[in-house]
């Protein structure tokens, strides 16, 4: 028999009311019958990832009695902070209110809410608190056709589950943003009994713990936080853009605790790509990097969110059979929707580029009265070599640094990409070799501009 997996669960009290008329109560004697409710009707995972940080909101039908009654809440073996719990009436909820919270005496890891109910029968409640132990990261699969005009872009997202506690049949929602907290959830969740602690006596309310939203706005209890972000959540929704985005998964699915699982996310079958390559000697050598370039927008048949970060593969198809071939793998960051991204997907040797040197020079030098040289001019004349070895056409980004006071004349189109940099974009048709040559002239000393 496998162990009892752990979890939390709610109880409801039932009392007596002779029997407490009749007798002395004993210490703490009013819990005399302990019902274990029904399980959840919904529950939802809206989780923050920058802060390990998870919403859960989880319904349930409760049958409550005409006057006070008490709700027991366990958080046994879980990571959910106790804090932040927070119960509310879906329905009937002109004659339900909770009266006040309190951690039962020598009863560990267990809230009791006093409810008084002015209505007899079925309630639907809403359970809402944090946890921490639940993360998720983006997946994302390229599949490039032949001629790498474009590709299939397809995007999952993986949840893992280590809070503690099985989540069965729930929605899963992501946001993408930094929350800052001043407390960490899970250091709250793994503290000792607080029963035990002699702060809290019976009948003690929960104590206050201070929160800081984004907004810089400050919250001393959690359930104000709680219908904070529950409001921030409706504004994503609503605008879907900002500092905030929230992705909801399709579908329902079961994540029990210790289990990862992977979920589909979006598909597009045809987003319009560039197959782009760059050369720059002092970051890769005399290696060609390749790139998938792509934006995410509407014309591209993407742009309705934006894409949160995380590793893509990539594969091409090489067959008219539709085999496919690994290509790299890259991670990328949030991709914001019309922003353009390049994949780098690592070195391609059927690229190639070659600078070589052709010519040398130092002219007008310059003395001081000691005869020492002071200043001088270097012209250097660049031959450069490319060639695409591939069956398609490709786009390559060749970029040259230089230093001190320099210029540059030469017959193929070119851009400064900085102070230091010159850029030279080459479209190359299959097979296709180029040449061009470039003099770049540099004054050094007193030579120099000043």
């Amino acid at each position: 028999m496998q162990p009892q997996r752990p979890r939390h669960f709610l109880t409801l009290a039932l009392f007596c009311a002779a029997l407490l008329c009749v007798c002395a109560p004993p210490p703490l004697a009013a819990r005399v019958n302990v019902v274990t409710l029904p399980g959840r009707d919904s529950v939802q995972l809206t989780i923050y990832n920058s802060a390990e940080l998870t919403m859960v909101k989880e319904t349930r039908v409760l049958t409550f009695r005409n006057g006070v009654n008490k709700l027991e809440f366990s958080w046994a073996n879980t990571l959910i902070d106790p804090t932040s719990v927070e119960f509310r009436a879906l329905t009937h909820a002109d004659a339900v209110d909770v009266l006040d919270v309190s951690f039962p005496p020598r009863v560990t890891n267990t809230l009791e809410w006093r409810i008084k109910s002015e209505f007899a029968g079925e309630v639907q409640v809403e359970i809402r608190y944090f946890t921490s132990g639940i993360s998720w990261s983006a997946d994302y699969v390229v599949a490039a056709d032949k001629t790498e005009k474009q590709m299939a872009l397809a995007g999952q997202v993986r949840v893992n589950n280590n809070s503690g506690e099985d989540y069965e049949d729930a929605q899963v929602r992501l946001v993408v943003g930094v929350i800052r907290l001043v407390e960490n959830i899970a250091e709250l969740a793994q503290r000792q009994d607080r029963a035990q602690n002699e702060e809290l006596k019976a009948g003690a309310k929960l104590p206050a713990v201070t929160w800081a939203m984004p907004t810089g706005a400050t919250y001393r209890s959690k359930s104000n936080m709680a219908r904070a972000v529950d409001q921030l959540e409706r504004e994503v929704v609503k605008e879907a853009l900002g500092e905030y985005f929230l992705y909801t998964v399709g579908g329902r699915d079961t994540i029990p605790t210790g289990w990862g699982k992977r979920l589909p996310s979006f598909k597009a079958p045809a987003v319009p790509i560039t197959s782009y390559y760059k050369f720059e000697r002092e970051r890769w050598g005399d290696s060609v990097m390749r790139y998938y370039k792509f934006t995410n927008s509407l014309p591209s048949k993407l742009g309705k969110e934006p894409l949160p970060d995380g590793v893509v593969q990539a594969f091409r198809t090489v067959t008219d059979d539709n085999l496919y071939s690994f290509i790299g793998s890259t991670s990328v960051k949030y991709i914001p929707m019309g922003e353009s991204v390049e994949l780098e997907l690592g070195v391609d040797p059927e690229v190639l580029v070659k600078p070589t040197l052709m010519n040398w020079e130092k002219t007008d030098l310059s003395f001081a009265p000691n005869r020492n040289v002071t200043g001088w001019t270097i012209r250097e004349t660049w031959e450069i070599e490319v060639q695409n070895s591939r069956d398609i056409d490709v786009m390559l980004d060749i970029r040259r640094t230089f230093s001190g006071d320099w210029s540059i004349k030469t017959e193929t189109q070119f851009e400064k990409a900085d102070a230091t940099k010159v850029k030279c974009v080459l479209p190359l048709r299959p097979r296709e070799n180029q040449k061009f040559t470039y003099e770049l002239t540099t004054k050094l000393g007193t030579n120099a501009t000043k």
